[in-house]
């Protein structure tokens, strides 16, 4: 059996595998943000199996030379066609009819049991007039590939609105043609462990966490971390030792999608709104109108995991609002871009600091929403739940929140999840104490509570309270090790 370094990804690897094992061919489309693994997954699942691949290159206009986008990523087709046995002196194919005509060829020759085909970046190889590539790659498998019965075509994509466009989502010649498809999503702090111990890194699990806060579980970014490096030490060197970062910000959007500019507009002004705007604020921030163009670019991004969209009530009102859910631009955003308002030179020289706690303390609570499944697990509650950001007021008039309510409807009963960071055991102060009985209050006589559930309050800490006995309102209490859980 091949050694593999594969860290998670298991139901993933299953599906690969099933598909192989198959006695036809296959079609399995995968898509996910830019560098979240999607190749690496291909790579080493289909180890010695991969017959022919491709990769589309993101081509900046200034970069084509006269030549056309089409001509230029046919031109990098044909460089992985004679590197798999295309004949030398083959005339380079002038359009993606041609192409395929050719890769026909080169894969009738392989003498393979099954033939894996892997098309990577596939929204950078069709290029922004994508009607010819995606009809060519169509008629590619339904008159050829698909009745060989031993073809496995793989096609990824980081720009997830193009696949879901052109490939899942496809009236044409591909409707209804893909056998599996599935999105890849970024590591969870249990595989963020398993990575590192593997890679030989000692690290705490609280430092595992901060860790998590700044890159988000992206194995791209962690494969930068060095184990003879202090966790400050490698974000000094990713982020603050030169601009490399900078790059890195603005290539994960010009990979994902045309007209960046506008994309990144969005995310740098949902980076100073940590709770997320509305539709219509976000419209006003960035001097856009309310339409189909707008609409389009937030679905866009949260269907690539950049921001996530989450129910907050207002009073009597039901208010959908975006959040800027993508860790590693919301550090950047927050310490590195030139508009930041945080000026150090480091990150050794940040921690501790007011900017580093506030960061943190937001940064936790998206931590555990991200890892809600965990916390439901914790709390034993199973399905039929629904959760939401909730703002009301209390008898008195004051104000209160809810940042995360859960309503668990299998056993009536509503949880009020309160997340802290903290680097020690955290203690409840009496302010702390009074604040959360003024939200218990607001919530019970608010519209949106159903009358038949009760509520319980809960403390969300990264390393445990220091006495929940001092406390009256607490019900129960979960720690980062709860979240690490499977």
């Amino acid at each position: 059996m091949v050694k593999t370094m594969m860290i998670g990804r298991k139901n993933e690897t299953d599906r690969l595998n099933r598909l192989y094992n198959s006695d036809k061919s296959e079609f399995v489309a995968i898509y996910g943000r830019r560098r979240v693994g999607k190749s690496f997954l291909v790579d080493e699942t289909f180890r010695g199996k991969i017959v022919f691949n491709a990769v589309g290159v993101y081509i900046d206009e200034k970069e084509l030379d006269g030549q056309s986008y089409r001509q230029k990523q046919l031109s990098h087709f044909y460089s992985s066609l004679l590197d798999y046995g295309l004949p030398a002196g083959t005339p380079k194919p002038m359009s993606w009819e041609e192409a395929f005509r050719l890769l026909r060829q080169i894969i009738s020759k392989k003498r393979n049991k099954r033939k894996v085909i892997f098309l990577d970046e596939l929204p950078w190889m069709a290029g922004l007039q994508s009607s010819e590539f995606v009809s060519e790659l169509g008629h590619f498998w339904n008159y050829w590939a698909c009745k060989q019965r031993n073809i496995v075509l793989v096609v990824c994509g980081s720009a997830t609105s193009w696949m879901l466009d052109n490939v899942i989502h496809n009236y044409g010649g591909l409707h209804g043609r893909l056998t599996d498809k599935f999105q890849l999503f970024p590591f969870t702090l249990k595989e963020c462990e398993e990575y590192f111990k593997l890679h030989n890194f000692r690290m705490s699990r609280y430092e595992i966490a901060l860790s998590y806060m700044v890159v988000g579980g992206i194995p791209y970014y962690m494969e930068h971390f060095r184990n003879d490096y202090t966790l400050a030490e490698n974000i000094d060197e990713m982020f603050f030792a030169n601009d490399a970062s900078k790059q890195e910000f603005k290539d994960v959007y010009v990979g994902l999608f045309k007209s960046s500019e506008r994309y990144i507009d969005i995310v740098k002004i949902l980076g100073k709104h940590f709770y997320g705007l509305k539709r219509s604020e976000i419209a006003a921030a960035i001097g856009m109108k309310t339409g189909g163009g707008l609409s389009k670019m937030i679905e866009n991004l949260k269907l690539s995991g950049i921001i996530r969209e989450y129910t907050r009530y207002g009073g009597e009102r039901k208010e959908s609002v975006y959040q800027l859910a993508d860790f590693f631009s919301l550090f950047y955003l927050r310490f590195i871009d030139g508009n930041s308002v945080v000026r150090r030179g480091s990150w050794r020289s940040l921690q501790r600091t007011p900017a580093f706690f506030t960061w943190a303390g937001n940064s936790f609570e998206l931590l555990c929403i991200i890892h809600q499944q965990q916390l439901c697990d914790k709390l034993r509650i199973a399905n039929m739940t629904d959760c939401y950001c909730w703002r009301g007021k209390a008898s008195d008039g004051s104000s209160a929140q809810i940042d995360l309510l859960i309503e668990w409807h299998g056993e009536r009963t509503d949880y009020l999840c309160e997340m802290k960071f903290s680097e020690n055991k955290y203690t409840i102060t009496k302010e702390l104490e009074e604040d959360l009985l003024n939200r218990v209050d607001a919530f019970m006589i608010s519209k949106q509570r159903k009358p038949s559930h009760s509520l319980q309050v809960i403390m969300v800490t990264t390393l445990g309270l220091k006495d929940r006995r001092v406390s009256t309102c607490v019900n129960n209490d979960v720690t980062l090790d709860d979240l690490f859980a499977s």
